[in-house]
């Protein structure tokens, strides 16, 4: 779905990335710079940095690598990719909860991809790094929640187990162990 909303943007599959030859071609790129999107203390927090600092330490032409999967997923991707361990690392303080009420999350400020590149595109566009539209870029997304949870909602849905009497509440409980939990809390 970010894919769709982003141009200039590329998906490349895989979980070890360590000899991915597209990966490893942008790495080699002389004329840009690469960095990773990843949570972490060591990082280039975009949120806290005036323009001329963005513009500064990400360049003419960066490629903003991520992680897109479960969180366990994206920390083996990391863990697996040797070539990305060297990247500068970039992130953001989160001031909303995700709108992706349908998923755990870890913890209740953790987004989801597309949540992350809206964050990001607007914090570089405050940097005047960026500069394309995201008035809408959530709709699609916004629009997939509406529809997973009108499907969870109707009886008639066989694909779903009906609770078209109760009123889906979002989880206000989060991971902290490796089990999995259910997806909602129900009222009667």
């Amino acid at each position: 779905m970010t894919k769709l909303q982003l141009e200039n943007s590329e998906i490349i599959v895989g979980v070890d990335f360590t000899n991915n030859k597209r990966v490893n071609e942008i790495l080699a790129k002389e004329t840009s710079s690469s960095f990773l999107l990843y949570p972490g203390k060591e990082n280039f927090n975009l949120s806290t940095r005036k323009g001329s600092e963005i513009n500064s330490f990400m360049g003419n032409n960066p490629h903003i690598f991520l992680l897109d999967g479960t969180w366990p997923c994206a920390r083996k991707m990391l863990k697996l990719s040797k070539n990305l361990h060297e990247l500068k690392r970039v992130s953001f303080d989160n001031k909303i909860k995700s709108k992706f009420i349908i998923k755990q999350q870890p913890e209740s400020l953790c987004l989801s991809t597309i949540e992350s590149v809206y964050t990001v595109l607007n914090l570089l566009k405050e940097g005047d790094l960026e500069h394309c539209e995201t008035k809408d870029f959530l709709s699609p997304f916004e629009k997939m929640i509406e529809y997973q949870l009108e499907s969870i909602q109707n009886p008639n849905n066989k694909k779903y187990r009906s609770n078209a009497n109760r009123v889906v509440v979002p989880k206000t409980m989060y991971k902290k162990d490796t089990e999995r939990n259910i997806i909602f809390e129900q009222e009667s």
